[in-house]
């Protein structure tokens, strides 16, 4: 028998505790009990002076033939021509090509040697390089979808992006709730990002947004807009850009996305589900895990800002502004949406600021009103307390308007609409408007109790109704009658005697 027979082959430590039992000066009978082996296989390795590891022989042979050889030339062909097709698809082309010849299980043997020609014979691979960051030398910020985190807010799903913003050098982190890709969102993000870490970097880099790149001429030379580069002027930042379908170019935050969203999703784990009260505790939430995260990061960062330059004395708080007129129907359109303004600017010339989540309504320097800003195209914000007077005034006009489901503020006011029409069809317009109306004078909230009350009744809610239940709910406040207060001795006492006694 070979003395590479693989029976009488040992491990190192065993034949290396022989060797020290035979340094001892023991016999080879003793030496071959004390390290598990035999007398014969002793001889073998005190023969060849070497260990086990050393006399294996690669496996260079083949136990059975290649079921692929008939088909290699091919599929080298199909790989030097596009080397991203994988095994799987190459195998299926092979069976539809020769029915019967190659077995579902024969897909493995077909992986292992494309994994093998590409190792010894496949094509140059790009090279990763990796950068040294200087203290100060840069942020990298972009925008990152959550959906798939599955958060809700009171029950509802919460569809929201996160524009993330990370210092280079030592991966202090920011981050702020936004809903689309928007220059707004950039610049209020960004702005956001510099405040809470202090200091300007030297350089910011983004990816190749809309919002702060765009295009020129058929040749698709890009240059920074406007807006965007007023933004970074003011910070006195140099603006960089990765280039078009690149993303690790902006590899910093690009990376710090997917941790940051493995952190959220671990720690929402931890809390056991995945519904906040409101906004603001999820808010609360994201910035609780940011701070634990940067707290991590406090070395660097310390070392960092000594390298930052001061922030300027007020933020630049850039936004898009429009001129509109207020048309007759009471509405502005603004980007695509549709709003609603009270009726005493019917006709009167706006300027409209659009920052991230509002929109600031101006007439010359004064700000008339805010209203929360709408998320995508082609929706509408009709507030019903802007038309109910006039709505008033021509009921006849409620049925065809066209916001007629505007004007149900919530789920039991179309109830009582409904239950209106059953009951009073002639009246119900009339009659509903006047609820509406005092939704809008009293209180939304106590006429809607009122309307669920008369509803469980089963009365018929009327606005008349609403009004007495409203009457009996409130609670009368009892007339004081304010203590009086006759001898004021006592009080001179006590200033004479404690505070400058």
């Amino acid at each position: 028998m070979s003395f590479l027979d693989g029976r009488d082959m040992k491990t190192d430590q065993e034949v290396k505790l022989m060797r020290q039992e035979r340094l001892k000066g023991k016999r080879q009978d003793q030496a071959a009990a004390r390290s598990g082996m035999s007398v014969r296989t002793l001889r073998k390795y005190e023969r060849t002076g070497e260990l086990p590891s050393q006399l294996r022989k690669p496996h260079v042979w083949r136990t059975r033939s290649d079921p692929f050889d008939r088909d290699w030339s091919w599929i080298v062909c199909e790989l030097e021509r596009d080397a991203a097709l994988q095994a799987k698809t190459l195998f299926g082309i092979l069976q539809e090509q020769s029915p019967g010849r190659y077995q579902p299980g024969q897909l493995r043997t077909l992986q292992r040697r494309i994994s093998a020609w590409r190792c010894q014979q496949g094509p140059e691979r790009e090279v990763m390089f990796e950068q040294v960051h200087e203290p100060g030398e840069a942020i990298q910020s972009d925008f990152t979808h959550m959906n798939e985190l599955r958060v809700t807010v009171a029950g509802i799903p919460f569809l929201h992006m996160l524009f993330h913003a990370v210092l280079s050098y030592s991966n202090l982190e920011s981050i702020m709730i936004c809903f689309s890709e928007s220059f707004e969102a950039l610049a209020e993000g960004l702005e956001r990002a510099l405040a809470a870490f202090s200091g300007v970097p030297a350089t910011h880099r983004t990816d190749n947004l809309s919002a702060a790149i765009r295009e020129l001429g058929k040749d698709k030379k890009r240059e920074f807009t406007q807006a965007y580069q007023a933004l970074i002027g003011h910070y006195g930042m140099i603006a960089t850009t990765n280039h078009p379908g690149v993303s690790h170019q902006n590899g910093d935050v690009e990376s710090s996305h997917h941790q940051f969203k493995v952190a959220v999703d671990q720690a929402l784990r931890v809390r056991g589900h995945r519904d906040f009260s409101d906004r603001a505790a999820y808010e609360n939430f994201l910035g609780e895990l940011v701070r634990r995260r940067n707290a991590t990061r406090a070395s660097r960062f310390a070392k960092e800002q000594a390298h930052l330059r001061p922030l300027p004395p007020a933020p630049l708080l850039p936004c898009k502004e429009i001129l509109l007129k207020v048309n007759r129907f009471s509405l502005i359109r603004v980007q695509g949406n549709v709003y609603s303004v009270p009726s005493r600017l019917i006709g009167f010339g706006l300027r409209v600021r659009i920052r991230l989540e509002v929109l600031e309504l101006y007439h010359g320097s004064s700000l008339v009103m805010t209203l929360p800003r709408l998320a995508g195209r082609d929706r509408q914000r009709i507030e019903y307390r802007h038309v109910i007077w006039s709505l008033m005034r021509k009921p006849g006009a409620f049925m065809a308007y066209k916001y007629r489901e505007e004007m149900f503020p919530s789920l039991i006011f179309r109830q009582v609409f409904d239950a209106l029409q059953a009951a009073i069809p002639a009246r119900a317009v009339r009659e509903y408007l006047r609820i509406l109306y005092a939704a809008a004078t009293i209180s939304e909230s106590e006429i809607a109790a009122a309307l669920g009350e008369a509803m469980a009744a089963g009365e018929t809610p009327t606005s008349e109704a609403c009004r007495t239940r409203i009457a009996s709910l409130r609670v009368q406040v009892p007339q004081l009658t304010p203590a009086r207060v006759f001898d004021l001795s006592a009080y001179d006492q006590l200033i004479v005697g404690g505070i400058h006694g």
